[in-house]
């Protein structure tokens, strides 16, 4: 839509000073030819926008020009709102920041799209936490998020799982992310990745943090979760399986599922699925219970047969 298109111009050259015609178009996702045009209609319209040319022109608006936020269009006005669920500020302790800023935006809308996103906002809740999952505690999340915020070198006292256990660390913050309800903090050297609720202890130096410049968070924690999922699952296991069984697999093994599997004259599904390591695939397919047959590996197979005899001379006696 052009109108839309227009005003994007106008807060992109509001927020990013003088912009070239090429970077407008790649922003936009239109051509040259069509920013071109786009600007003189701008000129038109009385809108205070002058360009340059050379290596070092571009558009960019008088000083002093601004726009406001009264060109939303009702989608755009519902990602804002769906996208600033008051959860995620409240953990990191901007809660009545929030709420400022929410209070602001829906005062720029324009009355009938006011009450539009208030209709939304009441019918959507984010209970990012599973069922089985009371949440965290995380004491220093507000601090740690001062910390990313500021640049700041963190000094922390750090639980891991393997001995030592509580262990001291200096630490880079280059970024948070939320995952699953729970916050992980990025940090150097290396970076490596840290539970913030296994923080026991941390104080915040005036030292600065040397961040890459290079540095992109959601690429790294891209690339972390990919190598995550290769090393989680180290094997396989073949497997035949009940319809029943079959619907109550979930990720990659449903998935592994809907790929290799092969059905079988008696209902069942032959398939190959992917296993973390021998205990967890033991405690997985048993918990199945007779909706799976283990056909390999032979010692993964052998395993819950020995359990299930176990199991049968316990509720035999």
């Amino acid at each position: 839509m052009k109108s839309s298109r227009l005003l994007s111009i106008l807060l992109l050259l509001q927020t990013g000073g003088r912009t070239t015609a090429a970077r407008l178009a790649e922003e936009l996702g239109v051509s040259v030819r069509t920013v071109y045009r786009d600007v003189e209609a701008l000129h038109a319209a009385g809108v205070p926008l002058y360009g340059d040319a050379g290596h070092r022109g571009g558009y960019q608006l008088l000083p002093g020009s601004r726009t406001r936020l009264t060109g939303l269009f009702a989608p755009e006005a519902e990602a804002l709102v769906l996208a600033g669920m008051p959860g995620a500020a409240e953990g990191l302790g901007l809660g009545p920041h929030f709420a400022d800023a929410r209070l602001k935006l829906r005062a720029a809308l324009p009355a009938a799209l006011r009450e539009h996103v208030d209709r939304l906002a009441a019918r959507f809740h984010i209970d990012a936490p599973g069922w089985y999952d009371e949440g965290d505690e995380v004491p220093f999340l507000p601090e740690v998020a001062d910390a990313v915020r500021a640049g700041r070198v963190l000094e922390v006292r750090y639980r891991r799982w393997k001995e030592p256990t509580d262990v001291d660390r200096r630490l880079e913050p280059y970024g948070l992310v939320l995952k699953a309800g729970r916050w992980y903090l990025i940090a150097g050297p290396g970076p490596r990745t840290y539970r913030v609720d296994q923080i026991l202890a941390l104080t915040v130096t005036d030292d600065e943090a040397a961040i890459p410049a290079d540095f992109d968070l959601a690429a790294h924690w891209r690339a972390s979760r990919s190598d995550f999922h290769r090393r989680l699952h180290r094997g396989e296991a073949v497997v035949r399986i009940s319809a029943r069984g079959a619907a109550r697999l979930t990720g990659a093994a449903a998935r592994a599922l809907a790929d290799t599997g092969v059905p079988e004259p008696d209902g069942w599904t032959r398939a190959v699925l992917p296993v973390e390591s021998p205990e967890h695939a033991h405690d997985t397919f048993l918990g199945l219970g007779a909706e799976v047959e283990v056909l390999a590996p032979e010692d993964l197979r052998d395993r819950i047969a020995s359990t299930v005899r176990t199991l049968a001379r316990r509720y035999d006696s």
